[in-house]
């Protein structure tokens, strides 16, 4: 046995030091890529490019004019070719990139992010996600990056993890094409539509998976949102099962944007606040990138990452099914280029006045910690940047604050989203830079100078998002009142029980890092973790509100989402628990083997922990962030029935079983 504090200890140095020893022996001096034939960050052009701003007016989704699906979307997820910035350093030619996007079905074809959904509360929509990723009318395409087959995922359901009874493993990407299922994050929608990692299909809808036949009325790929919901900044992704990170990296997400009465998104609205072309939104995520443009996912030996969480954590791959020791998926990935909107680097040109921002972080693992801070004109780094700018933060996930706050740090969680009102008055003939003082490495709550050197990147280029270039000329009055933001109150409903739920951090059959989710005693006394495939253990009745606390027994913090619900962030408790590394649980996988995980106990809740202003909190939130050894309490509403799923926002981590289904009545 041994105690809680030693664990973290341990864990915390495995996260940092020992992860990332890849990075240890480079020079920090030198630009260097993470691996040989990727992009040299370091050489890419910073703040050259124009940010696309995903609530110009010319970048919504429009619903079809007429026929008799008129009033409807109908969306197409096929691949293109898109130019993020990208330099060819040898003629200084803009290169290619190849990716899958969202667009329509014609000549404007598919974009990353994908066109913004703009959307009236109260009024519902419906959208018609079509699966086109094919290389021609009867081909359909590879998937860009390498799938691991060997993970839980949409083609090796069968027996107990299919639920229909058919056998997946029959079906390829190869034969068969990429399964897709759009999510939209945030949404109040019905089961059916929320985009369940079972509720897959394959162009032409030629497979489907596995939950789509407990659909009352079988199959469909009109989805319906009924939007009966407050003004918020919402986001949709691809969710397949088992292959979510590698969708998501090769383009398939954007905003959805809920309007009401009080956020209207118009000049005139109620409160004040920045509209339209002082409106801004940007989905942050971070990429690697061959240096012929392509997009690169790191998943053999020699491949960035592959050593620390493969080699260095002893794991065994067997050659019959990883002929070439890969394709493995890895605990994290971290880009080494920042793409904003599909751009790298980019900047905006603003005026002396307040803006609006939705900043989205969508990454697979990064933790973003942002500042603004001034430099000079054309700067292209931070090193003669003055100290961080206030802001004011007006909301998050799912809607306007309970009153905004004046920050300088802001912690943005992986799937989180935040929204900011800057002043770039008093700044003109400046360049202000979106400054990300968060580490390279998991999260465990360090950042700025409390970040150890192995938790960097040589030569970092991550430490800069984007850049803003304010105009000359005089201060613009804009009537924006901080003051008034108010009326989120919280979560005032009675509670019909208290759940106690956790994450774990385990090795699953060939000794891979495998994140968990799990529950904890009613008495405290140990906890369990699950994969997918066992019995669902998260069960809220009908129309009942719950508080649950989310126990985190592993040296990371994890962003924790449920769907169906926004929920309020109550407060924070240290843990201190015991941990039997010699006398493990045993985990069954979907393919018969089985992994461990230590096993917890006499788990202990101690003082309350206040986290700093860095994580705003005082919104309707659908993320939260679990700090290691603590336990965080949330409360929740649950008031539509079915299938729903919990999980961490880490996409690697959800896509290697720290997912689990969330069964409402």
């Amino acid at each position: 046995m041994i105690s809680r504090r030693y664990f973290l200890k341990a864990s915390a140095a495995t996260g940092g030091a020992v992860y990332f020893n890849l990075m240890a022996g480079l020079d920090p001096a030198a630009g260097v890529p993470l691996a040989s034939k990727l992009s040299d960050p370091a050489l890419q052009p910073k703040f050259v490019e124009l940010a696309p701003n995903a609530l110009d007016p010319a970048f919504r989704f429009e619903p079809l004019a007429s026929g008799p699906r008129a009033g409807h979307f109908d969306i197409y997820a096929r691949p293109g070719v898109q130019q993020t910035g990208l330099v060819n350093r040898r003629n200084g030619k803009k290169l290619n990139t190849r990716i899958w996007g969202y667009g329509y079905d014609d000549q404007r074809g598919v974009t990353w992010p994908g066109r913004t959904f703009e959307v009236q509360s109260g009024t519902p929509t419906t959208v018609r996600w079509n699966n086109d990723l094919r290389r021609n009318a009867n081909k359909p395409v590879d998937h860009l990056l390498p799938v691991d087959e060997s993970l839980h995922w949409a083609y090796s359901l069968h027996g107990p993890s299919s639920a229909n009874g058919v056998d997946y493993r029959q079906f390829s990407i190869e034969r068969n094409g990429v399964p897709i299922v759009t999510h939209l994050h945030g949404g109040h929608t019905d089961f059916q539509f929320d985009g369940n990692p079972e509720y897959f299909w394959s162009p032409d809808y030629e497979i489907v998976g596995p939950q789509w036949d407990l659909v009352d009325g079988g199959f469909t790929s009109d989805f319906v949102y009924s939007n009966d919901q407050p003004a918020g900044n919402l986001w949709y992704h691809d969710h397949a099962l088992g292959i979510t990170r590698l969708n998501v990296y090769a383009g398939l997400a954007g905003f959805y944007f809920v309007r009401d009465e009080v956020d209207t998104g118009r000049p005139d609205n109620p409160l004040g606040l920045p509209a339209f072309p002082y409106e801004l939104a940007y989905g942050i995520q971070d990429r690697m990138f061959t240096d012929r443009g392509a997009l690169f996912y790191p998943a053999f030996p020699g491949d960035p990452f592959y050593d620390d969480f493969i080699t260095g954590e002893g794991a065994v791959l067997p050659p019959d099914q990883f002929p070439r020791g890969g394709p493995t998926a890895l605990a994290e990935v971290f880009g080494d280029h920042i793409v904003v909107n599909g751009k790298i680097w980019p900047k905006t040109d603003v005026e002396p006045r307040n803006y609006r921002m939705h900043l989205l972080n969508g990454t697979d693992s990064r933790f973003l910690v942002v500042r603004f801070r001034a430099a000079p004109a054309g700067a292209t780094d931070l090193t003669s940047a003055g100290g961080p700018i206030p802001f004011v933060v007006i909301g998050s996930d799912q809607g306007l604050a309970s009153a905004a706050s004046q920050l300088d740090t802001l912690v943005i969680e992986p799937g989180g989203r935040y929204d900011i009102v800057f002043d770039f008055k008093n700044l003109q003939g400046q360049r202000i830079i979106l400054e990300n003082i968060g580490g390279d490495a998991p999260f465990g709550g360090d950042f700025g100078d409390d970040l150890e050197p192995g938790d960097l990147f040589p030569d970092r280029q991550t430490d800069r998002i984007m850049a803003f270039d304010v105009a000359d000329g005089s201060n613009v009055a804009d009537g924006f009142d901080p003051a008034a933001i108010s009326g989120y109150g919280g979560n005032s409903n009675p509670v019909a029980a208290t759940r106690r739920v956790a994450l774990f951090e385990g090795m699953d059959g060939f000794g891979r890092l495998q994140p968990l989710l799990g529950t904890v005693a009613n008495d405290l006394s140990s906890a369990t973790a699950y994969t997918w495939f066992q019995p669902t253990t998260e069960t809220p009745a009908l129309d009942s509100t719950e508080i649950w606390e989310i126990y985190n027994f592993t040296g990371d913090a994890h962003p924790i989402h449920l769907h169906l619900v926004n929920f309020e962030i109550l407060d924070r408790n240290e843990i201190e628990f015991d941990v039997d590394e010699d006398n493990p649980q045993q985990v069954p996988q979907h393919d018969g083997e089985t992994g461990t995980v230590a096993a917890v106990s006499n788990i202990e809740i101690g003082a309350p922990v206040a986290v700093g202003s860095e994580y705003f909190e005082a919104a309707p939130k659908d993320m939260v962030t679990a700090l290691p050894g603590q336990v965080v309490r949330i409360k929740a509403t649950f008031d539509k029935p079915g299938r729903y799923v919990w999980h961490c926002h880490i996409l690697s981590h959800e896509d290697h079983e720290m997912m689990r289904v969330l069964q409402v009545g």
